[in-house]
């Protein structure tokens, strides 16, 4: 079963839509599920995320993921932003059910893939930052290694 707040998240999401002429755009998918994820950030010269919004074909855990993803780098340092994890979305929504973890996991690859393009349209290195997969997946990951 949902938790109040990922049904609140799935039903009213925050953030929606697209930022024109944004300073990084992450768009990630896991084949598996069919859940597709795309964020775009705005960024000030200071590193600062001033607006994030989202664009997500997928479940309704994959919608409330990505709206808790955006509410939790907004406003953030462009370094507080790599430390926002599946974990940190999933408790911020007060769990989800096991099968939908991967949710929480593609919402934390997007903000990376949004940053990595941020990082390299301004030619920067961002400290602990990969470069990101575009599919997620868990067959992939176990051949991979």
């Amino acid at each position: 079963m949902y938790s109040e707040k990922v049904m609140d998240h799935f039903q009213h999401p925050r953030n929606v839509g697209e930022i024109e002429d944004a300073s990084g755009v992450g768009t990630v998918g896991n084949p598996k599920c069919g859940d597709i994820m795309r964020i775009y950030l705005d960024i000030d010269d200071n590193q600062i995320i001033r607006d994030v919004k989202f664009k997500t074909f997928g479940c309704g855990a994959a919608v409330a993921t990505s709206s808790m993803a955006t509410e939790l780098v907004k406003g953030k340092t462009v370094q507080e932003a790599m430390e926002v994890t599946n974990k940190a979305v999933m408790e911020a929504l007060d769990g989800l059910p096991p099968v939908k973890v991967h949710c929480s996991l593609l919402a934390e690859e997007a903000i990376h893939a949004a940053l990595w393009d941020y990082a390299q349209k301004n030619g920067i290195k961002i400290e602990g930052l990969e470069q990101p997969k575009e599919n997620i997946g868990e067959e992939e990951e176990e051949e991979e290694y």
